[in-house]
């Protein structure tokens, strides 16, 4: 009986500590991407509020709880309240299985530093990226807006597109680690990571996964000067704040699971194996900026093409040599 409360109790603070900096680096991340693209304009970022403009998010944060939640007449007012809610909560689910240290022994019991270690880490983190999906659809049908249809049809068909290329990445990574469990898959990088050894699945993850997080080359469902803001046109106050967050929520997911699955989660000379990964994971997020402010927008053609024409056909195809390499042993 003690064993479980001491479990449980391990895994509350582990989720509580998760959370923590998660929202916390989500809520900066945010000043981050308003600074660079203020600097790669040639102009100053939020600088008012408190030092540096450091406390800009709490005001942001108070702002967004403070206005008005419109629900426009003519919308499904169940499913346009909870729409917001599937994006965000998907993304934070994810980090349940996402490791951020190694295994070590305490009082002689072996502790894993992941809220919950499967498995299928591998599946569990697919299924729950494909459910955000639904927020975006299910938030543009139900707006009753032509332009929120739009973003929403736009939205579903571009993650479901890319949702298989980005499958197929990852497929190698599971060959070459012989394994679907997070930590087995940094663990087998430990002297090289997958980025180096399977660079061409590499690439296709990243163009993949920037498409899933709907951010420029990649915005067509929200394409501003097209669709005014897509999906989350009729959105308003902290459900627009819910929408937010989780993009950026998973742009924090998106740079773990790059370091876990290619460049080698933790491993790394001289520092800390938790800087190690702290490192990996916010050069993602910057990255993403970086295209952001130097990328145009693809047309809706364009992006469908390089899918279904370049990403999986070069994803299968990796998988085959992959495969003949594993199995004459080189």
């Amino acid at each position: 009986m003690t064993d479980i409360l001491a479990g449980v109790l391990v895994m509350l603070v582990r989720m509580a500590v998760v959370l923590a900096v998660v929202f916390g680096l989500a809520a900066y991340m945010i000043l981050l991407e308003r600074k660079l693209l203020g600097r790669f304009q040639v102009r100053y970022g939020p600088n008012r509020v408190g030092p540096f403009g450091l406390l800009q998010p709490i005001a942001d944060g108070l702002k967004m709880l403070l206005k008005e939640d419109i629900i426009p007449d003519g919308v499904d007012r169940r499913i346009f309240l909870v729409a917001p809610a599937i994006v965000a909560g998907a993304a934070l689910f994810a980090f349940a299985v996402v490791p951020f240290g190694p295994t070590f022994t305490l009082f002689g019991k072996r502790i894993t530093q992941v809220v919950t270690d499967t498995d299928v880490g591998l599946l569990v983190i697919f299924g729950l990226s494909s459910l955000a999906v639904y927020g975006v659809a299910l938030g543009g049908w139900t707006s009753d807006n032509k332009y929120s249809l739009l973003g929403g049809i736009r939205g579903a068909a571009q993650m479901i597109s890319y949702e298989l290329a980005l499958g197929l990445s990852l497929v190698p990574v599971a060959m070459m680690a012989r394994s679907l469990n997070l930590t087995a898959i940094v663990d087998a990088q430990a002297t090289l990571p997958f980025a180096l050894t399977q660079p061409l699945a590499f690439a296709i993850f990243v163009i993949s996964a920037l498409a899933e997080t709907n951010r420029i080359p990649f915005d067509l469902p929200e394409a501003e000067n097209e669709l005014q803001a897509g999906y989350h046109t009729e959105y308003s106050g902290m459900r627009f704040a819910l929408f937010f967050v989780g993009e950026y929520v998973n742009m924090i997911l998106l740079g773990s699971i790059t370091a876990v699955f290619f460049l080698g989660g933790w491993h790394g000379p001289v520092l800390p194996p938790i800087v190690w990964l702290a490192v990996k994971v916010l050069a993602v997020p910057v990255f993403l900026i970086w295209t952001r402010a130097s990328l145009p927008r693809l047309r809706y053609d364009q992006l469908m093409a390089v899918g279904w024409k370049c990403l999986v056909p070069l994803g299968l195809l990796n998988i085959l040599v992959t495969g003949a390499i594993l199995t004459a042993g080189l």
